[in-house]
């Protein structure tokens, strides 16, 4: 019933820096830093993402720095104690890495974000190869979207869908992002749908929906 859902394409960013498995350390972290992001996909080949270093792969060299772990320490953290001492991104990568297709909507990409904890996923298609690279801030840009786009949206694709015989008379603010729908419908029963079909809209932050039913009808 709404309009087409924003997908990961729609939001992506598309000039996306990315490293071998041969790059070195200081690379890397150099890369990081230059670039102002927090991880970055691993590629081969003609572009095939077969890993991802972040942060957090890096800091265990900083973190044994100074004192080399004990046994039961290396047991607990093999992980760890193996990357602080890897030097190319090959041993320093996480892998497989999370990836994300293109179409995935916008709700999909949040959750496997938030499952697997991480900020950025690199964008494949179906062979794997390297499209873009979409964050949390990209996710959120959908917010963006002025009150005016938003009531257009509702109105087009909620309202004129549901009610084509009483749309003249609902009216539809949106405010900060905020949805309100009053007015008078011929179809009550379909009043619960029409709000749930509101917050669906990309960009909604929330809906007061005050429709009745037109008894005059």
């Amino acid at each position: 019933m709404t309009s087409t859902p924003y997908t990961v394409a729609d939001v992506m960013t598309t000039k996306v820096v990315a490293i071998t498995p041969g790059t070195g350390f200081k690379d890397i972290a150099a890369a990081m830093e230059r670039w102002k992001v927090t991880a970055l996909p691993v590629v081969e080949g003609e572009g095939r993402v077969v890993g991802v270093v972040s942060e957090a792969d890096l800091l265990p060299k900083e973190e044994f720095h100074e004192h080399r772990p004990g046994l039961i320490e290396q047991m607990r953290r093999l992980g760890d104690t193996a990357k602080a001492g890897s030097t190319r991104a090959e041993n320093l990568m996480t892998t497989p890495a999370v990836t994300v297709r293109p179409d995935a909507t916008l709700p999909q990409a949040a959750r496997l974000m938030a499952d697997r904890h991480i900020k950025r996923l690199p964008v494949v298609d179906a062979d794997g190869t390297l499209k873009g690279i979409v964050s949390r801030a990209d996710l959120l840009k959908v917010f963006l979207r002025t009150d005016d786009e938003l009531t257009a949206d509702i109105r087009q694709n909620v309202v004129k869908r549901l009610f084509p015989l009483s749309h003249e008379a609902v009216r539809v603010t949106v405010s900060h992002g905020i949805a309100t729908l009053t007015g008078q419908v011929r179809d009550h029963t379909l009043i619960p749908m029409a709000e749930r079909l509101t917050h669906s809209v990309e960009g909604i932050v929330d809906v007061h929906c005050h429709l009745k039913a037109d008894t005059a009808a």
